[in-house]
């Protein structure tokens, strides 16, 4: 039976409904740089936290880690080296003794509980020995209209393993070996999502408010960006590239625009990273057939500009003839009139 939030008001409310804490169950994703690779940004404020349990300490990475984050800031630590849950961000210092100590009490349980989970999750998938990982995310948003989401997702050595949806408050099972661990937890006698649901809508958003309240000063700061425009060929085409950094918050609207009136669709997914002074990053990708006479626009959003930052790249046709020619005096090519540089 899982061991959920007992309506105690207190910080407990934010680690004792882990999935290592609950039935049986063989869930997880990677190492925390993982999950901080995919930054997840919102118009507004989020609580988020990554736990993660290695199957052997052997590998100079602690059996388990909890880490905490406030709008992508880090805000607390436990490492079963420490056995201590300490605080990263300064603001975090101003919170009572006790709040810590519970805290540490939490990860304590929650340290035992998951290192029985990654081995039922490496029996799952007949793993009986070697380095594996157990990890799981969830948290909650506050956006700027009121409105709130949670989330909570696992994986396993790096794979996707189960996720809540958060329609119907069901898991939903990822991988074949995930169908035993969803059945169990969808149980009517165990709903476990519906608990999830409880403390998603409620508790964390509470404890959200909380620390936004606490590091206010540092939460509500708006950071300007700075914007590098950049180009290379690749074969008959062109990739354009528009990196902004040094942003925060994180919500950022990135595109670029073709003579100013069509938008062309990125050539990769896009990511928003951290940087390690609490900013942000990102970069936006296309590619495109140069044409002449044709002008490309990076378009940058974000809360802190006054209007829409515009960055044009130039004439990318003449750019590349510029380049042809170029090519062409050094007796690399011998006809520009195509564009081709072959």
């Amino acid at each position: 039976m899982p061991t959920l939030p007992n309506g105690k008001s207190g910080p407990a409310h934010r680690t004792s409904l882990m999935p290592p804490r609950l039935p049986r169950l063989s869930n997880l994703i990677l190492l925390p740089h993982a999950y901080l690779c995919a930054v997840f940004i919102t118009s507004g404020h989020s609580l988020r936290y990554y736990h993660t349990t290695v199957s052997s300490p052997d590998h100079e990475l602690p059996q388990y880690t909890s880490v905490g984050y406030v709008d992508g800031i880090q805000i607390t630590r436990y490492s079963s080296d420490t056995g201590q849950t300490v605080p990263v961000a300064h603001w975090m210092e101003r919170l009572e003794p006790e709040y810590w100590e519970e805290e540490t009490q939490n990860n304590k349980q929650a340290q035992e509980a998951s290192r029985r989970n990654v081995k039922i999750a490496m029996s799952r998938y007949n793993h009986t020995a070697g380095f594996h990982s157990f990890q799981d995310m969830y948290g909650c948003e506050l956006r700027d209209d009121g409105s709130t989401r949670g989330y909570w997702q696992f994986g396993y050595g790096g794979n996707d393993f189960l996720t809540l949806d958060t329609e119907r408050w069901v898991y939903y099972p990822i991988t074949d070996q995930a169908q035993v661990s969803a059945q169990k937890w969808n149980d009517l006698k165990v709903r476990v999502g519906e608990r999830a649901k409880d403390y998603l809508e409620k508790d964390c958003i509470k404890w959200l408010e909380t620390y936004m309240e606490y590091g206010k000063e540092e939460l509500d700061r708006k950071g300007g960006s700075s914007v590098k425009v950049s180009s290379h060929q690749s074969g008959s085409t062109m990739k354009l590239h528009c990196q902004v950094y040094g942003f925060y918050p994180g919500d950022v609207d990135v595109n670029w625009m073709k003579n100013e009136k069509d938008y062309i669709l990125p050539y990769e997914a896009k990511h928003v990273l951290p940087n390690s002074d609490g900013t942000y990053q990102t970069r936006i990708t296309v590619e495109v057939t140069p044409e002449d006479g044709a002008s490309y626009f990076c378009h940058v959003d974000h809360s802190s500009l006054n209007e829409t930052l515009i960055i044009m790249l130039g004439n990318i046709f003449y750019s590349q003839l510029i380049l042809c020619m170029a090519m062409k005096a050094q007796e690399k090519v011998h006809d520009c009139a195509r564009l081709k540089c072959k």
